[in-house]
């Protein structure tokens, strides 16, 4: 496995795998890896030939008083995670290399960055797509892989690659969760015992509010009460709960069977927790 800082010796790396029929799939992280990022790389390797997954945290998805300077940054463990993977190569790129002096360039995607996290986060989905529009554009892979926990960052990934005509495939990975049920996520180091025990009232009523739907009730009654049990839970607030189109993420008030996607982001003390579960 190659650790890569270079971005021409990177291109050279990837040039030699195209040269020799090699499919890339490329796996773009913050780094901080748990077994839902290499649920990724697993389902990268059975789908290429060779896998290419970047460590890289980016200041521009972060906003005013948000967790840029604490966010975890484990190297040594993450390294260790992806060579016993069996990764072609970590793509960790310098802050200066990815944002040089004089920079200048952004990127806006309208559609489904609009509402949920894209009004708790402004600018957050912006910086998103710029750095990954960089990572699509440094890599040149054949197949990009993502989480369907950030179903959103997803959504607006899809639509920017579209726009923007980048020639590989965007494949979306089911979330990965603990045995109890919570969503894996490199920010659930930040919750207390107390907290981590609570915290599963997020996937409790998200199953609740979908078989609720499914059994044909109220669609606003179910969502209501979702937010309802997360707050009697002790979240300290909810961003939002809600039933959304799974392609345009556009709202929906009824469902007729298409698929749809439950939402839902709440903060629980200084951790901000976000899930989603399929409908369909």
């Amino acid at each position: 496995m190659q650790i890569l800082n270079d971005l021409a010796v990177l291109r050279d790396a990837t040039k030699m795998a195209r040269n020799e029929g090699r499919s890339i799939a490329l796996v773009p992280t913050m780094g901080a890896l748990h077994t839902g990022h290499m649920a990724l790389v697993n389902a990268a390797k059975a789908r290429a030939d060779q896998v290419i997954v970047s460590i890289f945290v980016n200041p521009k998805q972060f906003g005013a008083n948000e967790d840029l300077d604490t966010y975890p940054r484990p190297i040594d463990q993450d390294v260790k995670l992806l060579r016993d993977a069996s990764v072609l190569a970590v793509w960790m790129p310098a802050p200066t290399l990815i944002y040089p002096k004089g920079f200048a360039t952004s990127i806006h995607v309208d559609g489904p960055s609009a509402g949920y996290c894209g009004d708790v986060r402004p600018g957050h989905f912006d910086g998103v797509a710029l750095i990954v529009a960089k990572l699509f554009n440094q890599v040149q892979a054949d197949f990009a892989f993502f989480g369907e926990k950030d179903f959103q960052q997803l959504a607006v990934i899809r639509q920017m690659a579209h726009d923007l005509n980048f020639n590989l495939q965007i494949i979306g990975v089911p979330i990965v969760r603990d045995s109890d049920g919570l969503a894996l996520s490199s920010r659930n180091i930040y919750l207390s015992r107390d907290e981590r025990q609570r915290a599963l009232a997020l996937p409790h009523a998200l199953q609740r509010a979908r078989d609720a739907i499914i059994a044909g009730n109220a669609i606003a009654a179910a969502l209501q009460y979702g937010a309802a049990a997360l707050s009697a839970a002790g979240f300290d607030s909810v961003n939002y709960f809600a039933l959304a189109d799974a392609a345009t993420l556009a709202p929906l008030s009824s469902w007729d069977g298409r698929p749809a996607r439950l939402l839902a982001a709440a903060k629980m003390g200084k951790t901000r927790l976000i899930d989603n579960l399929p409908l369909d």
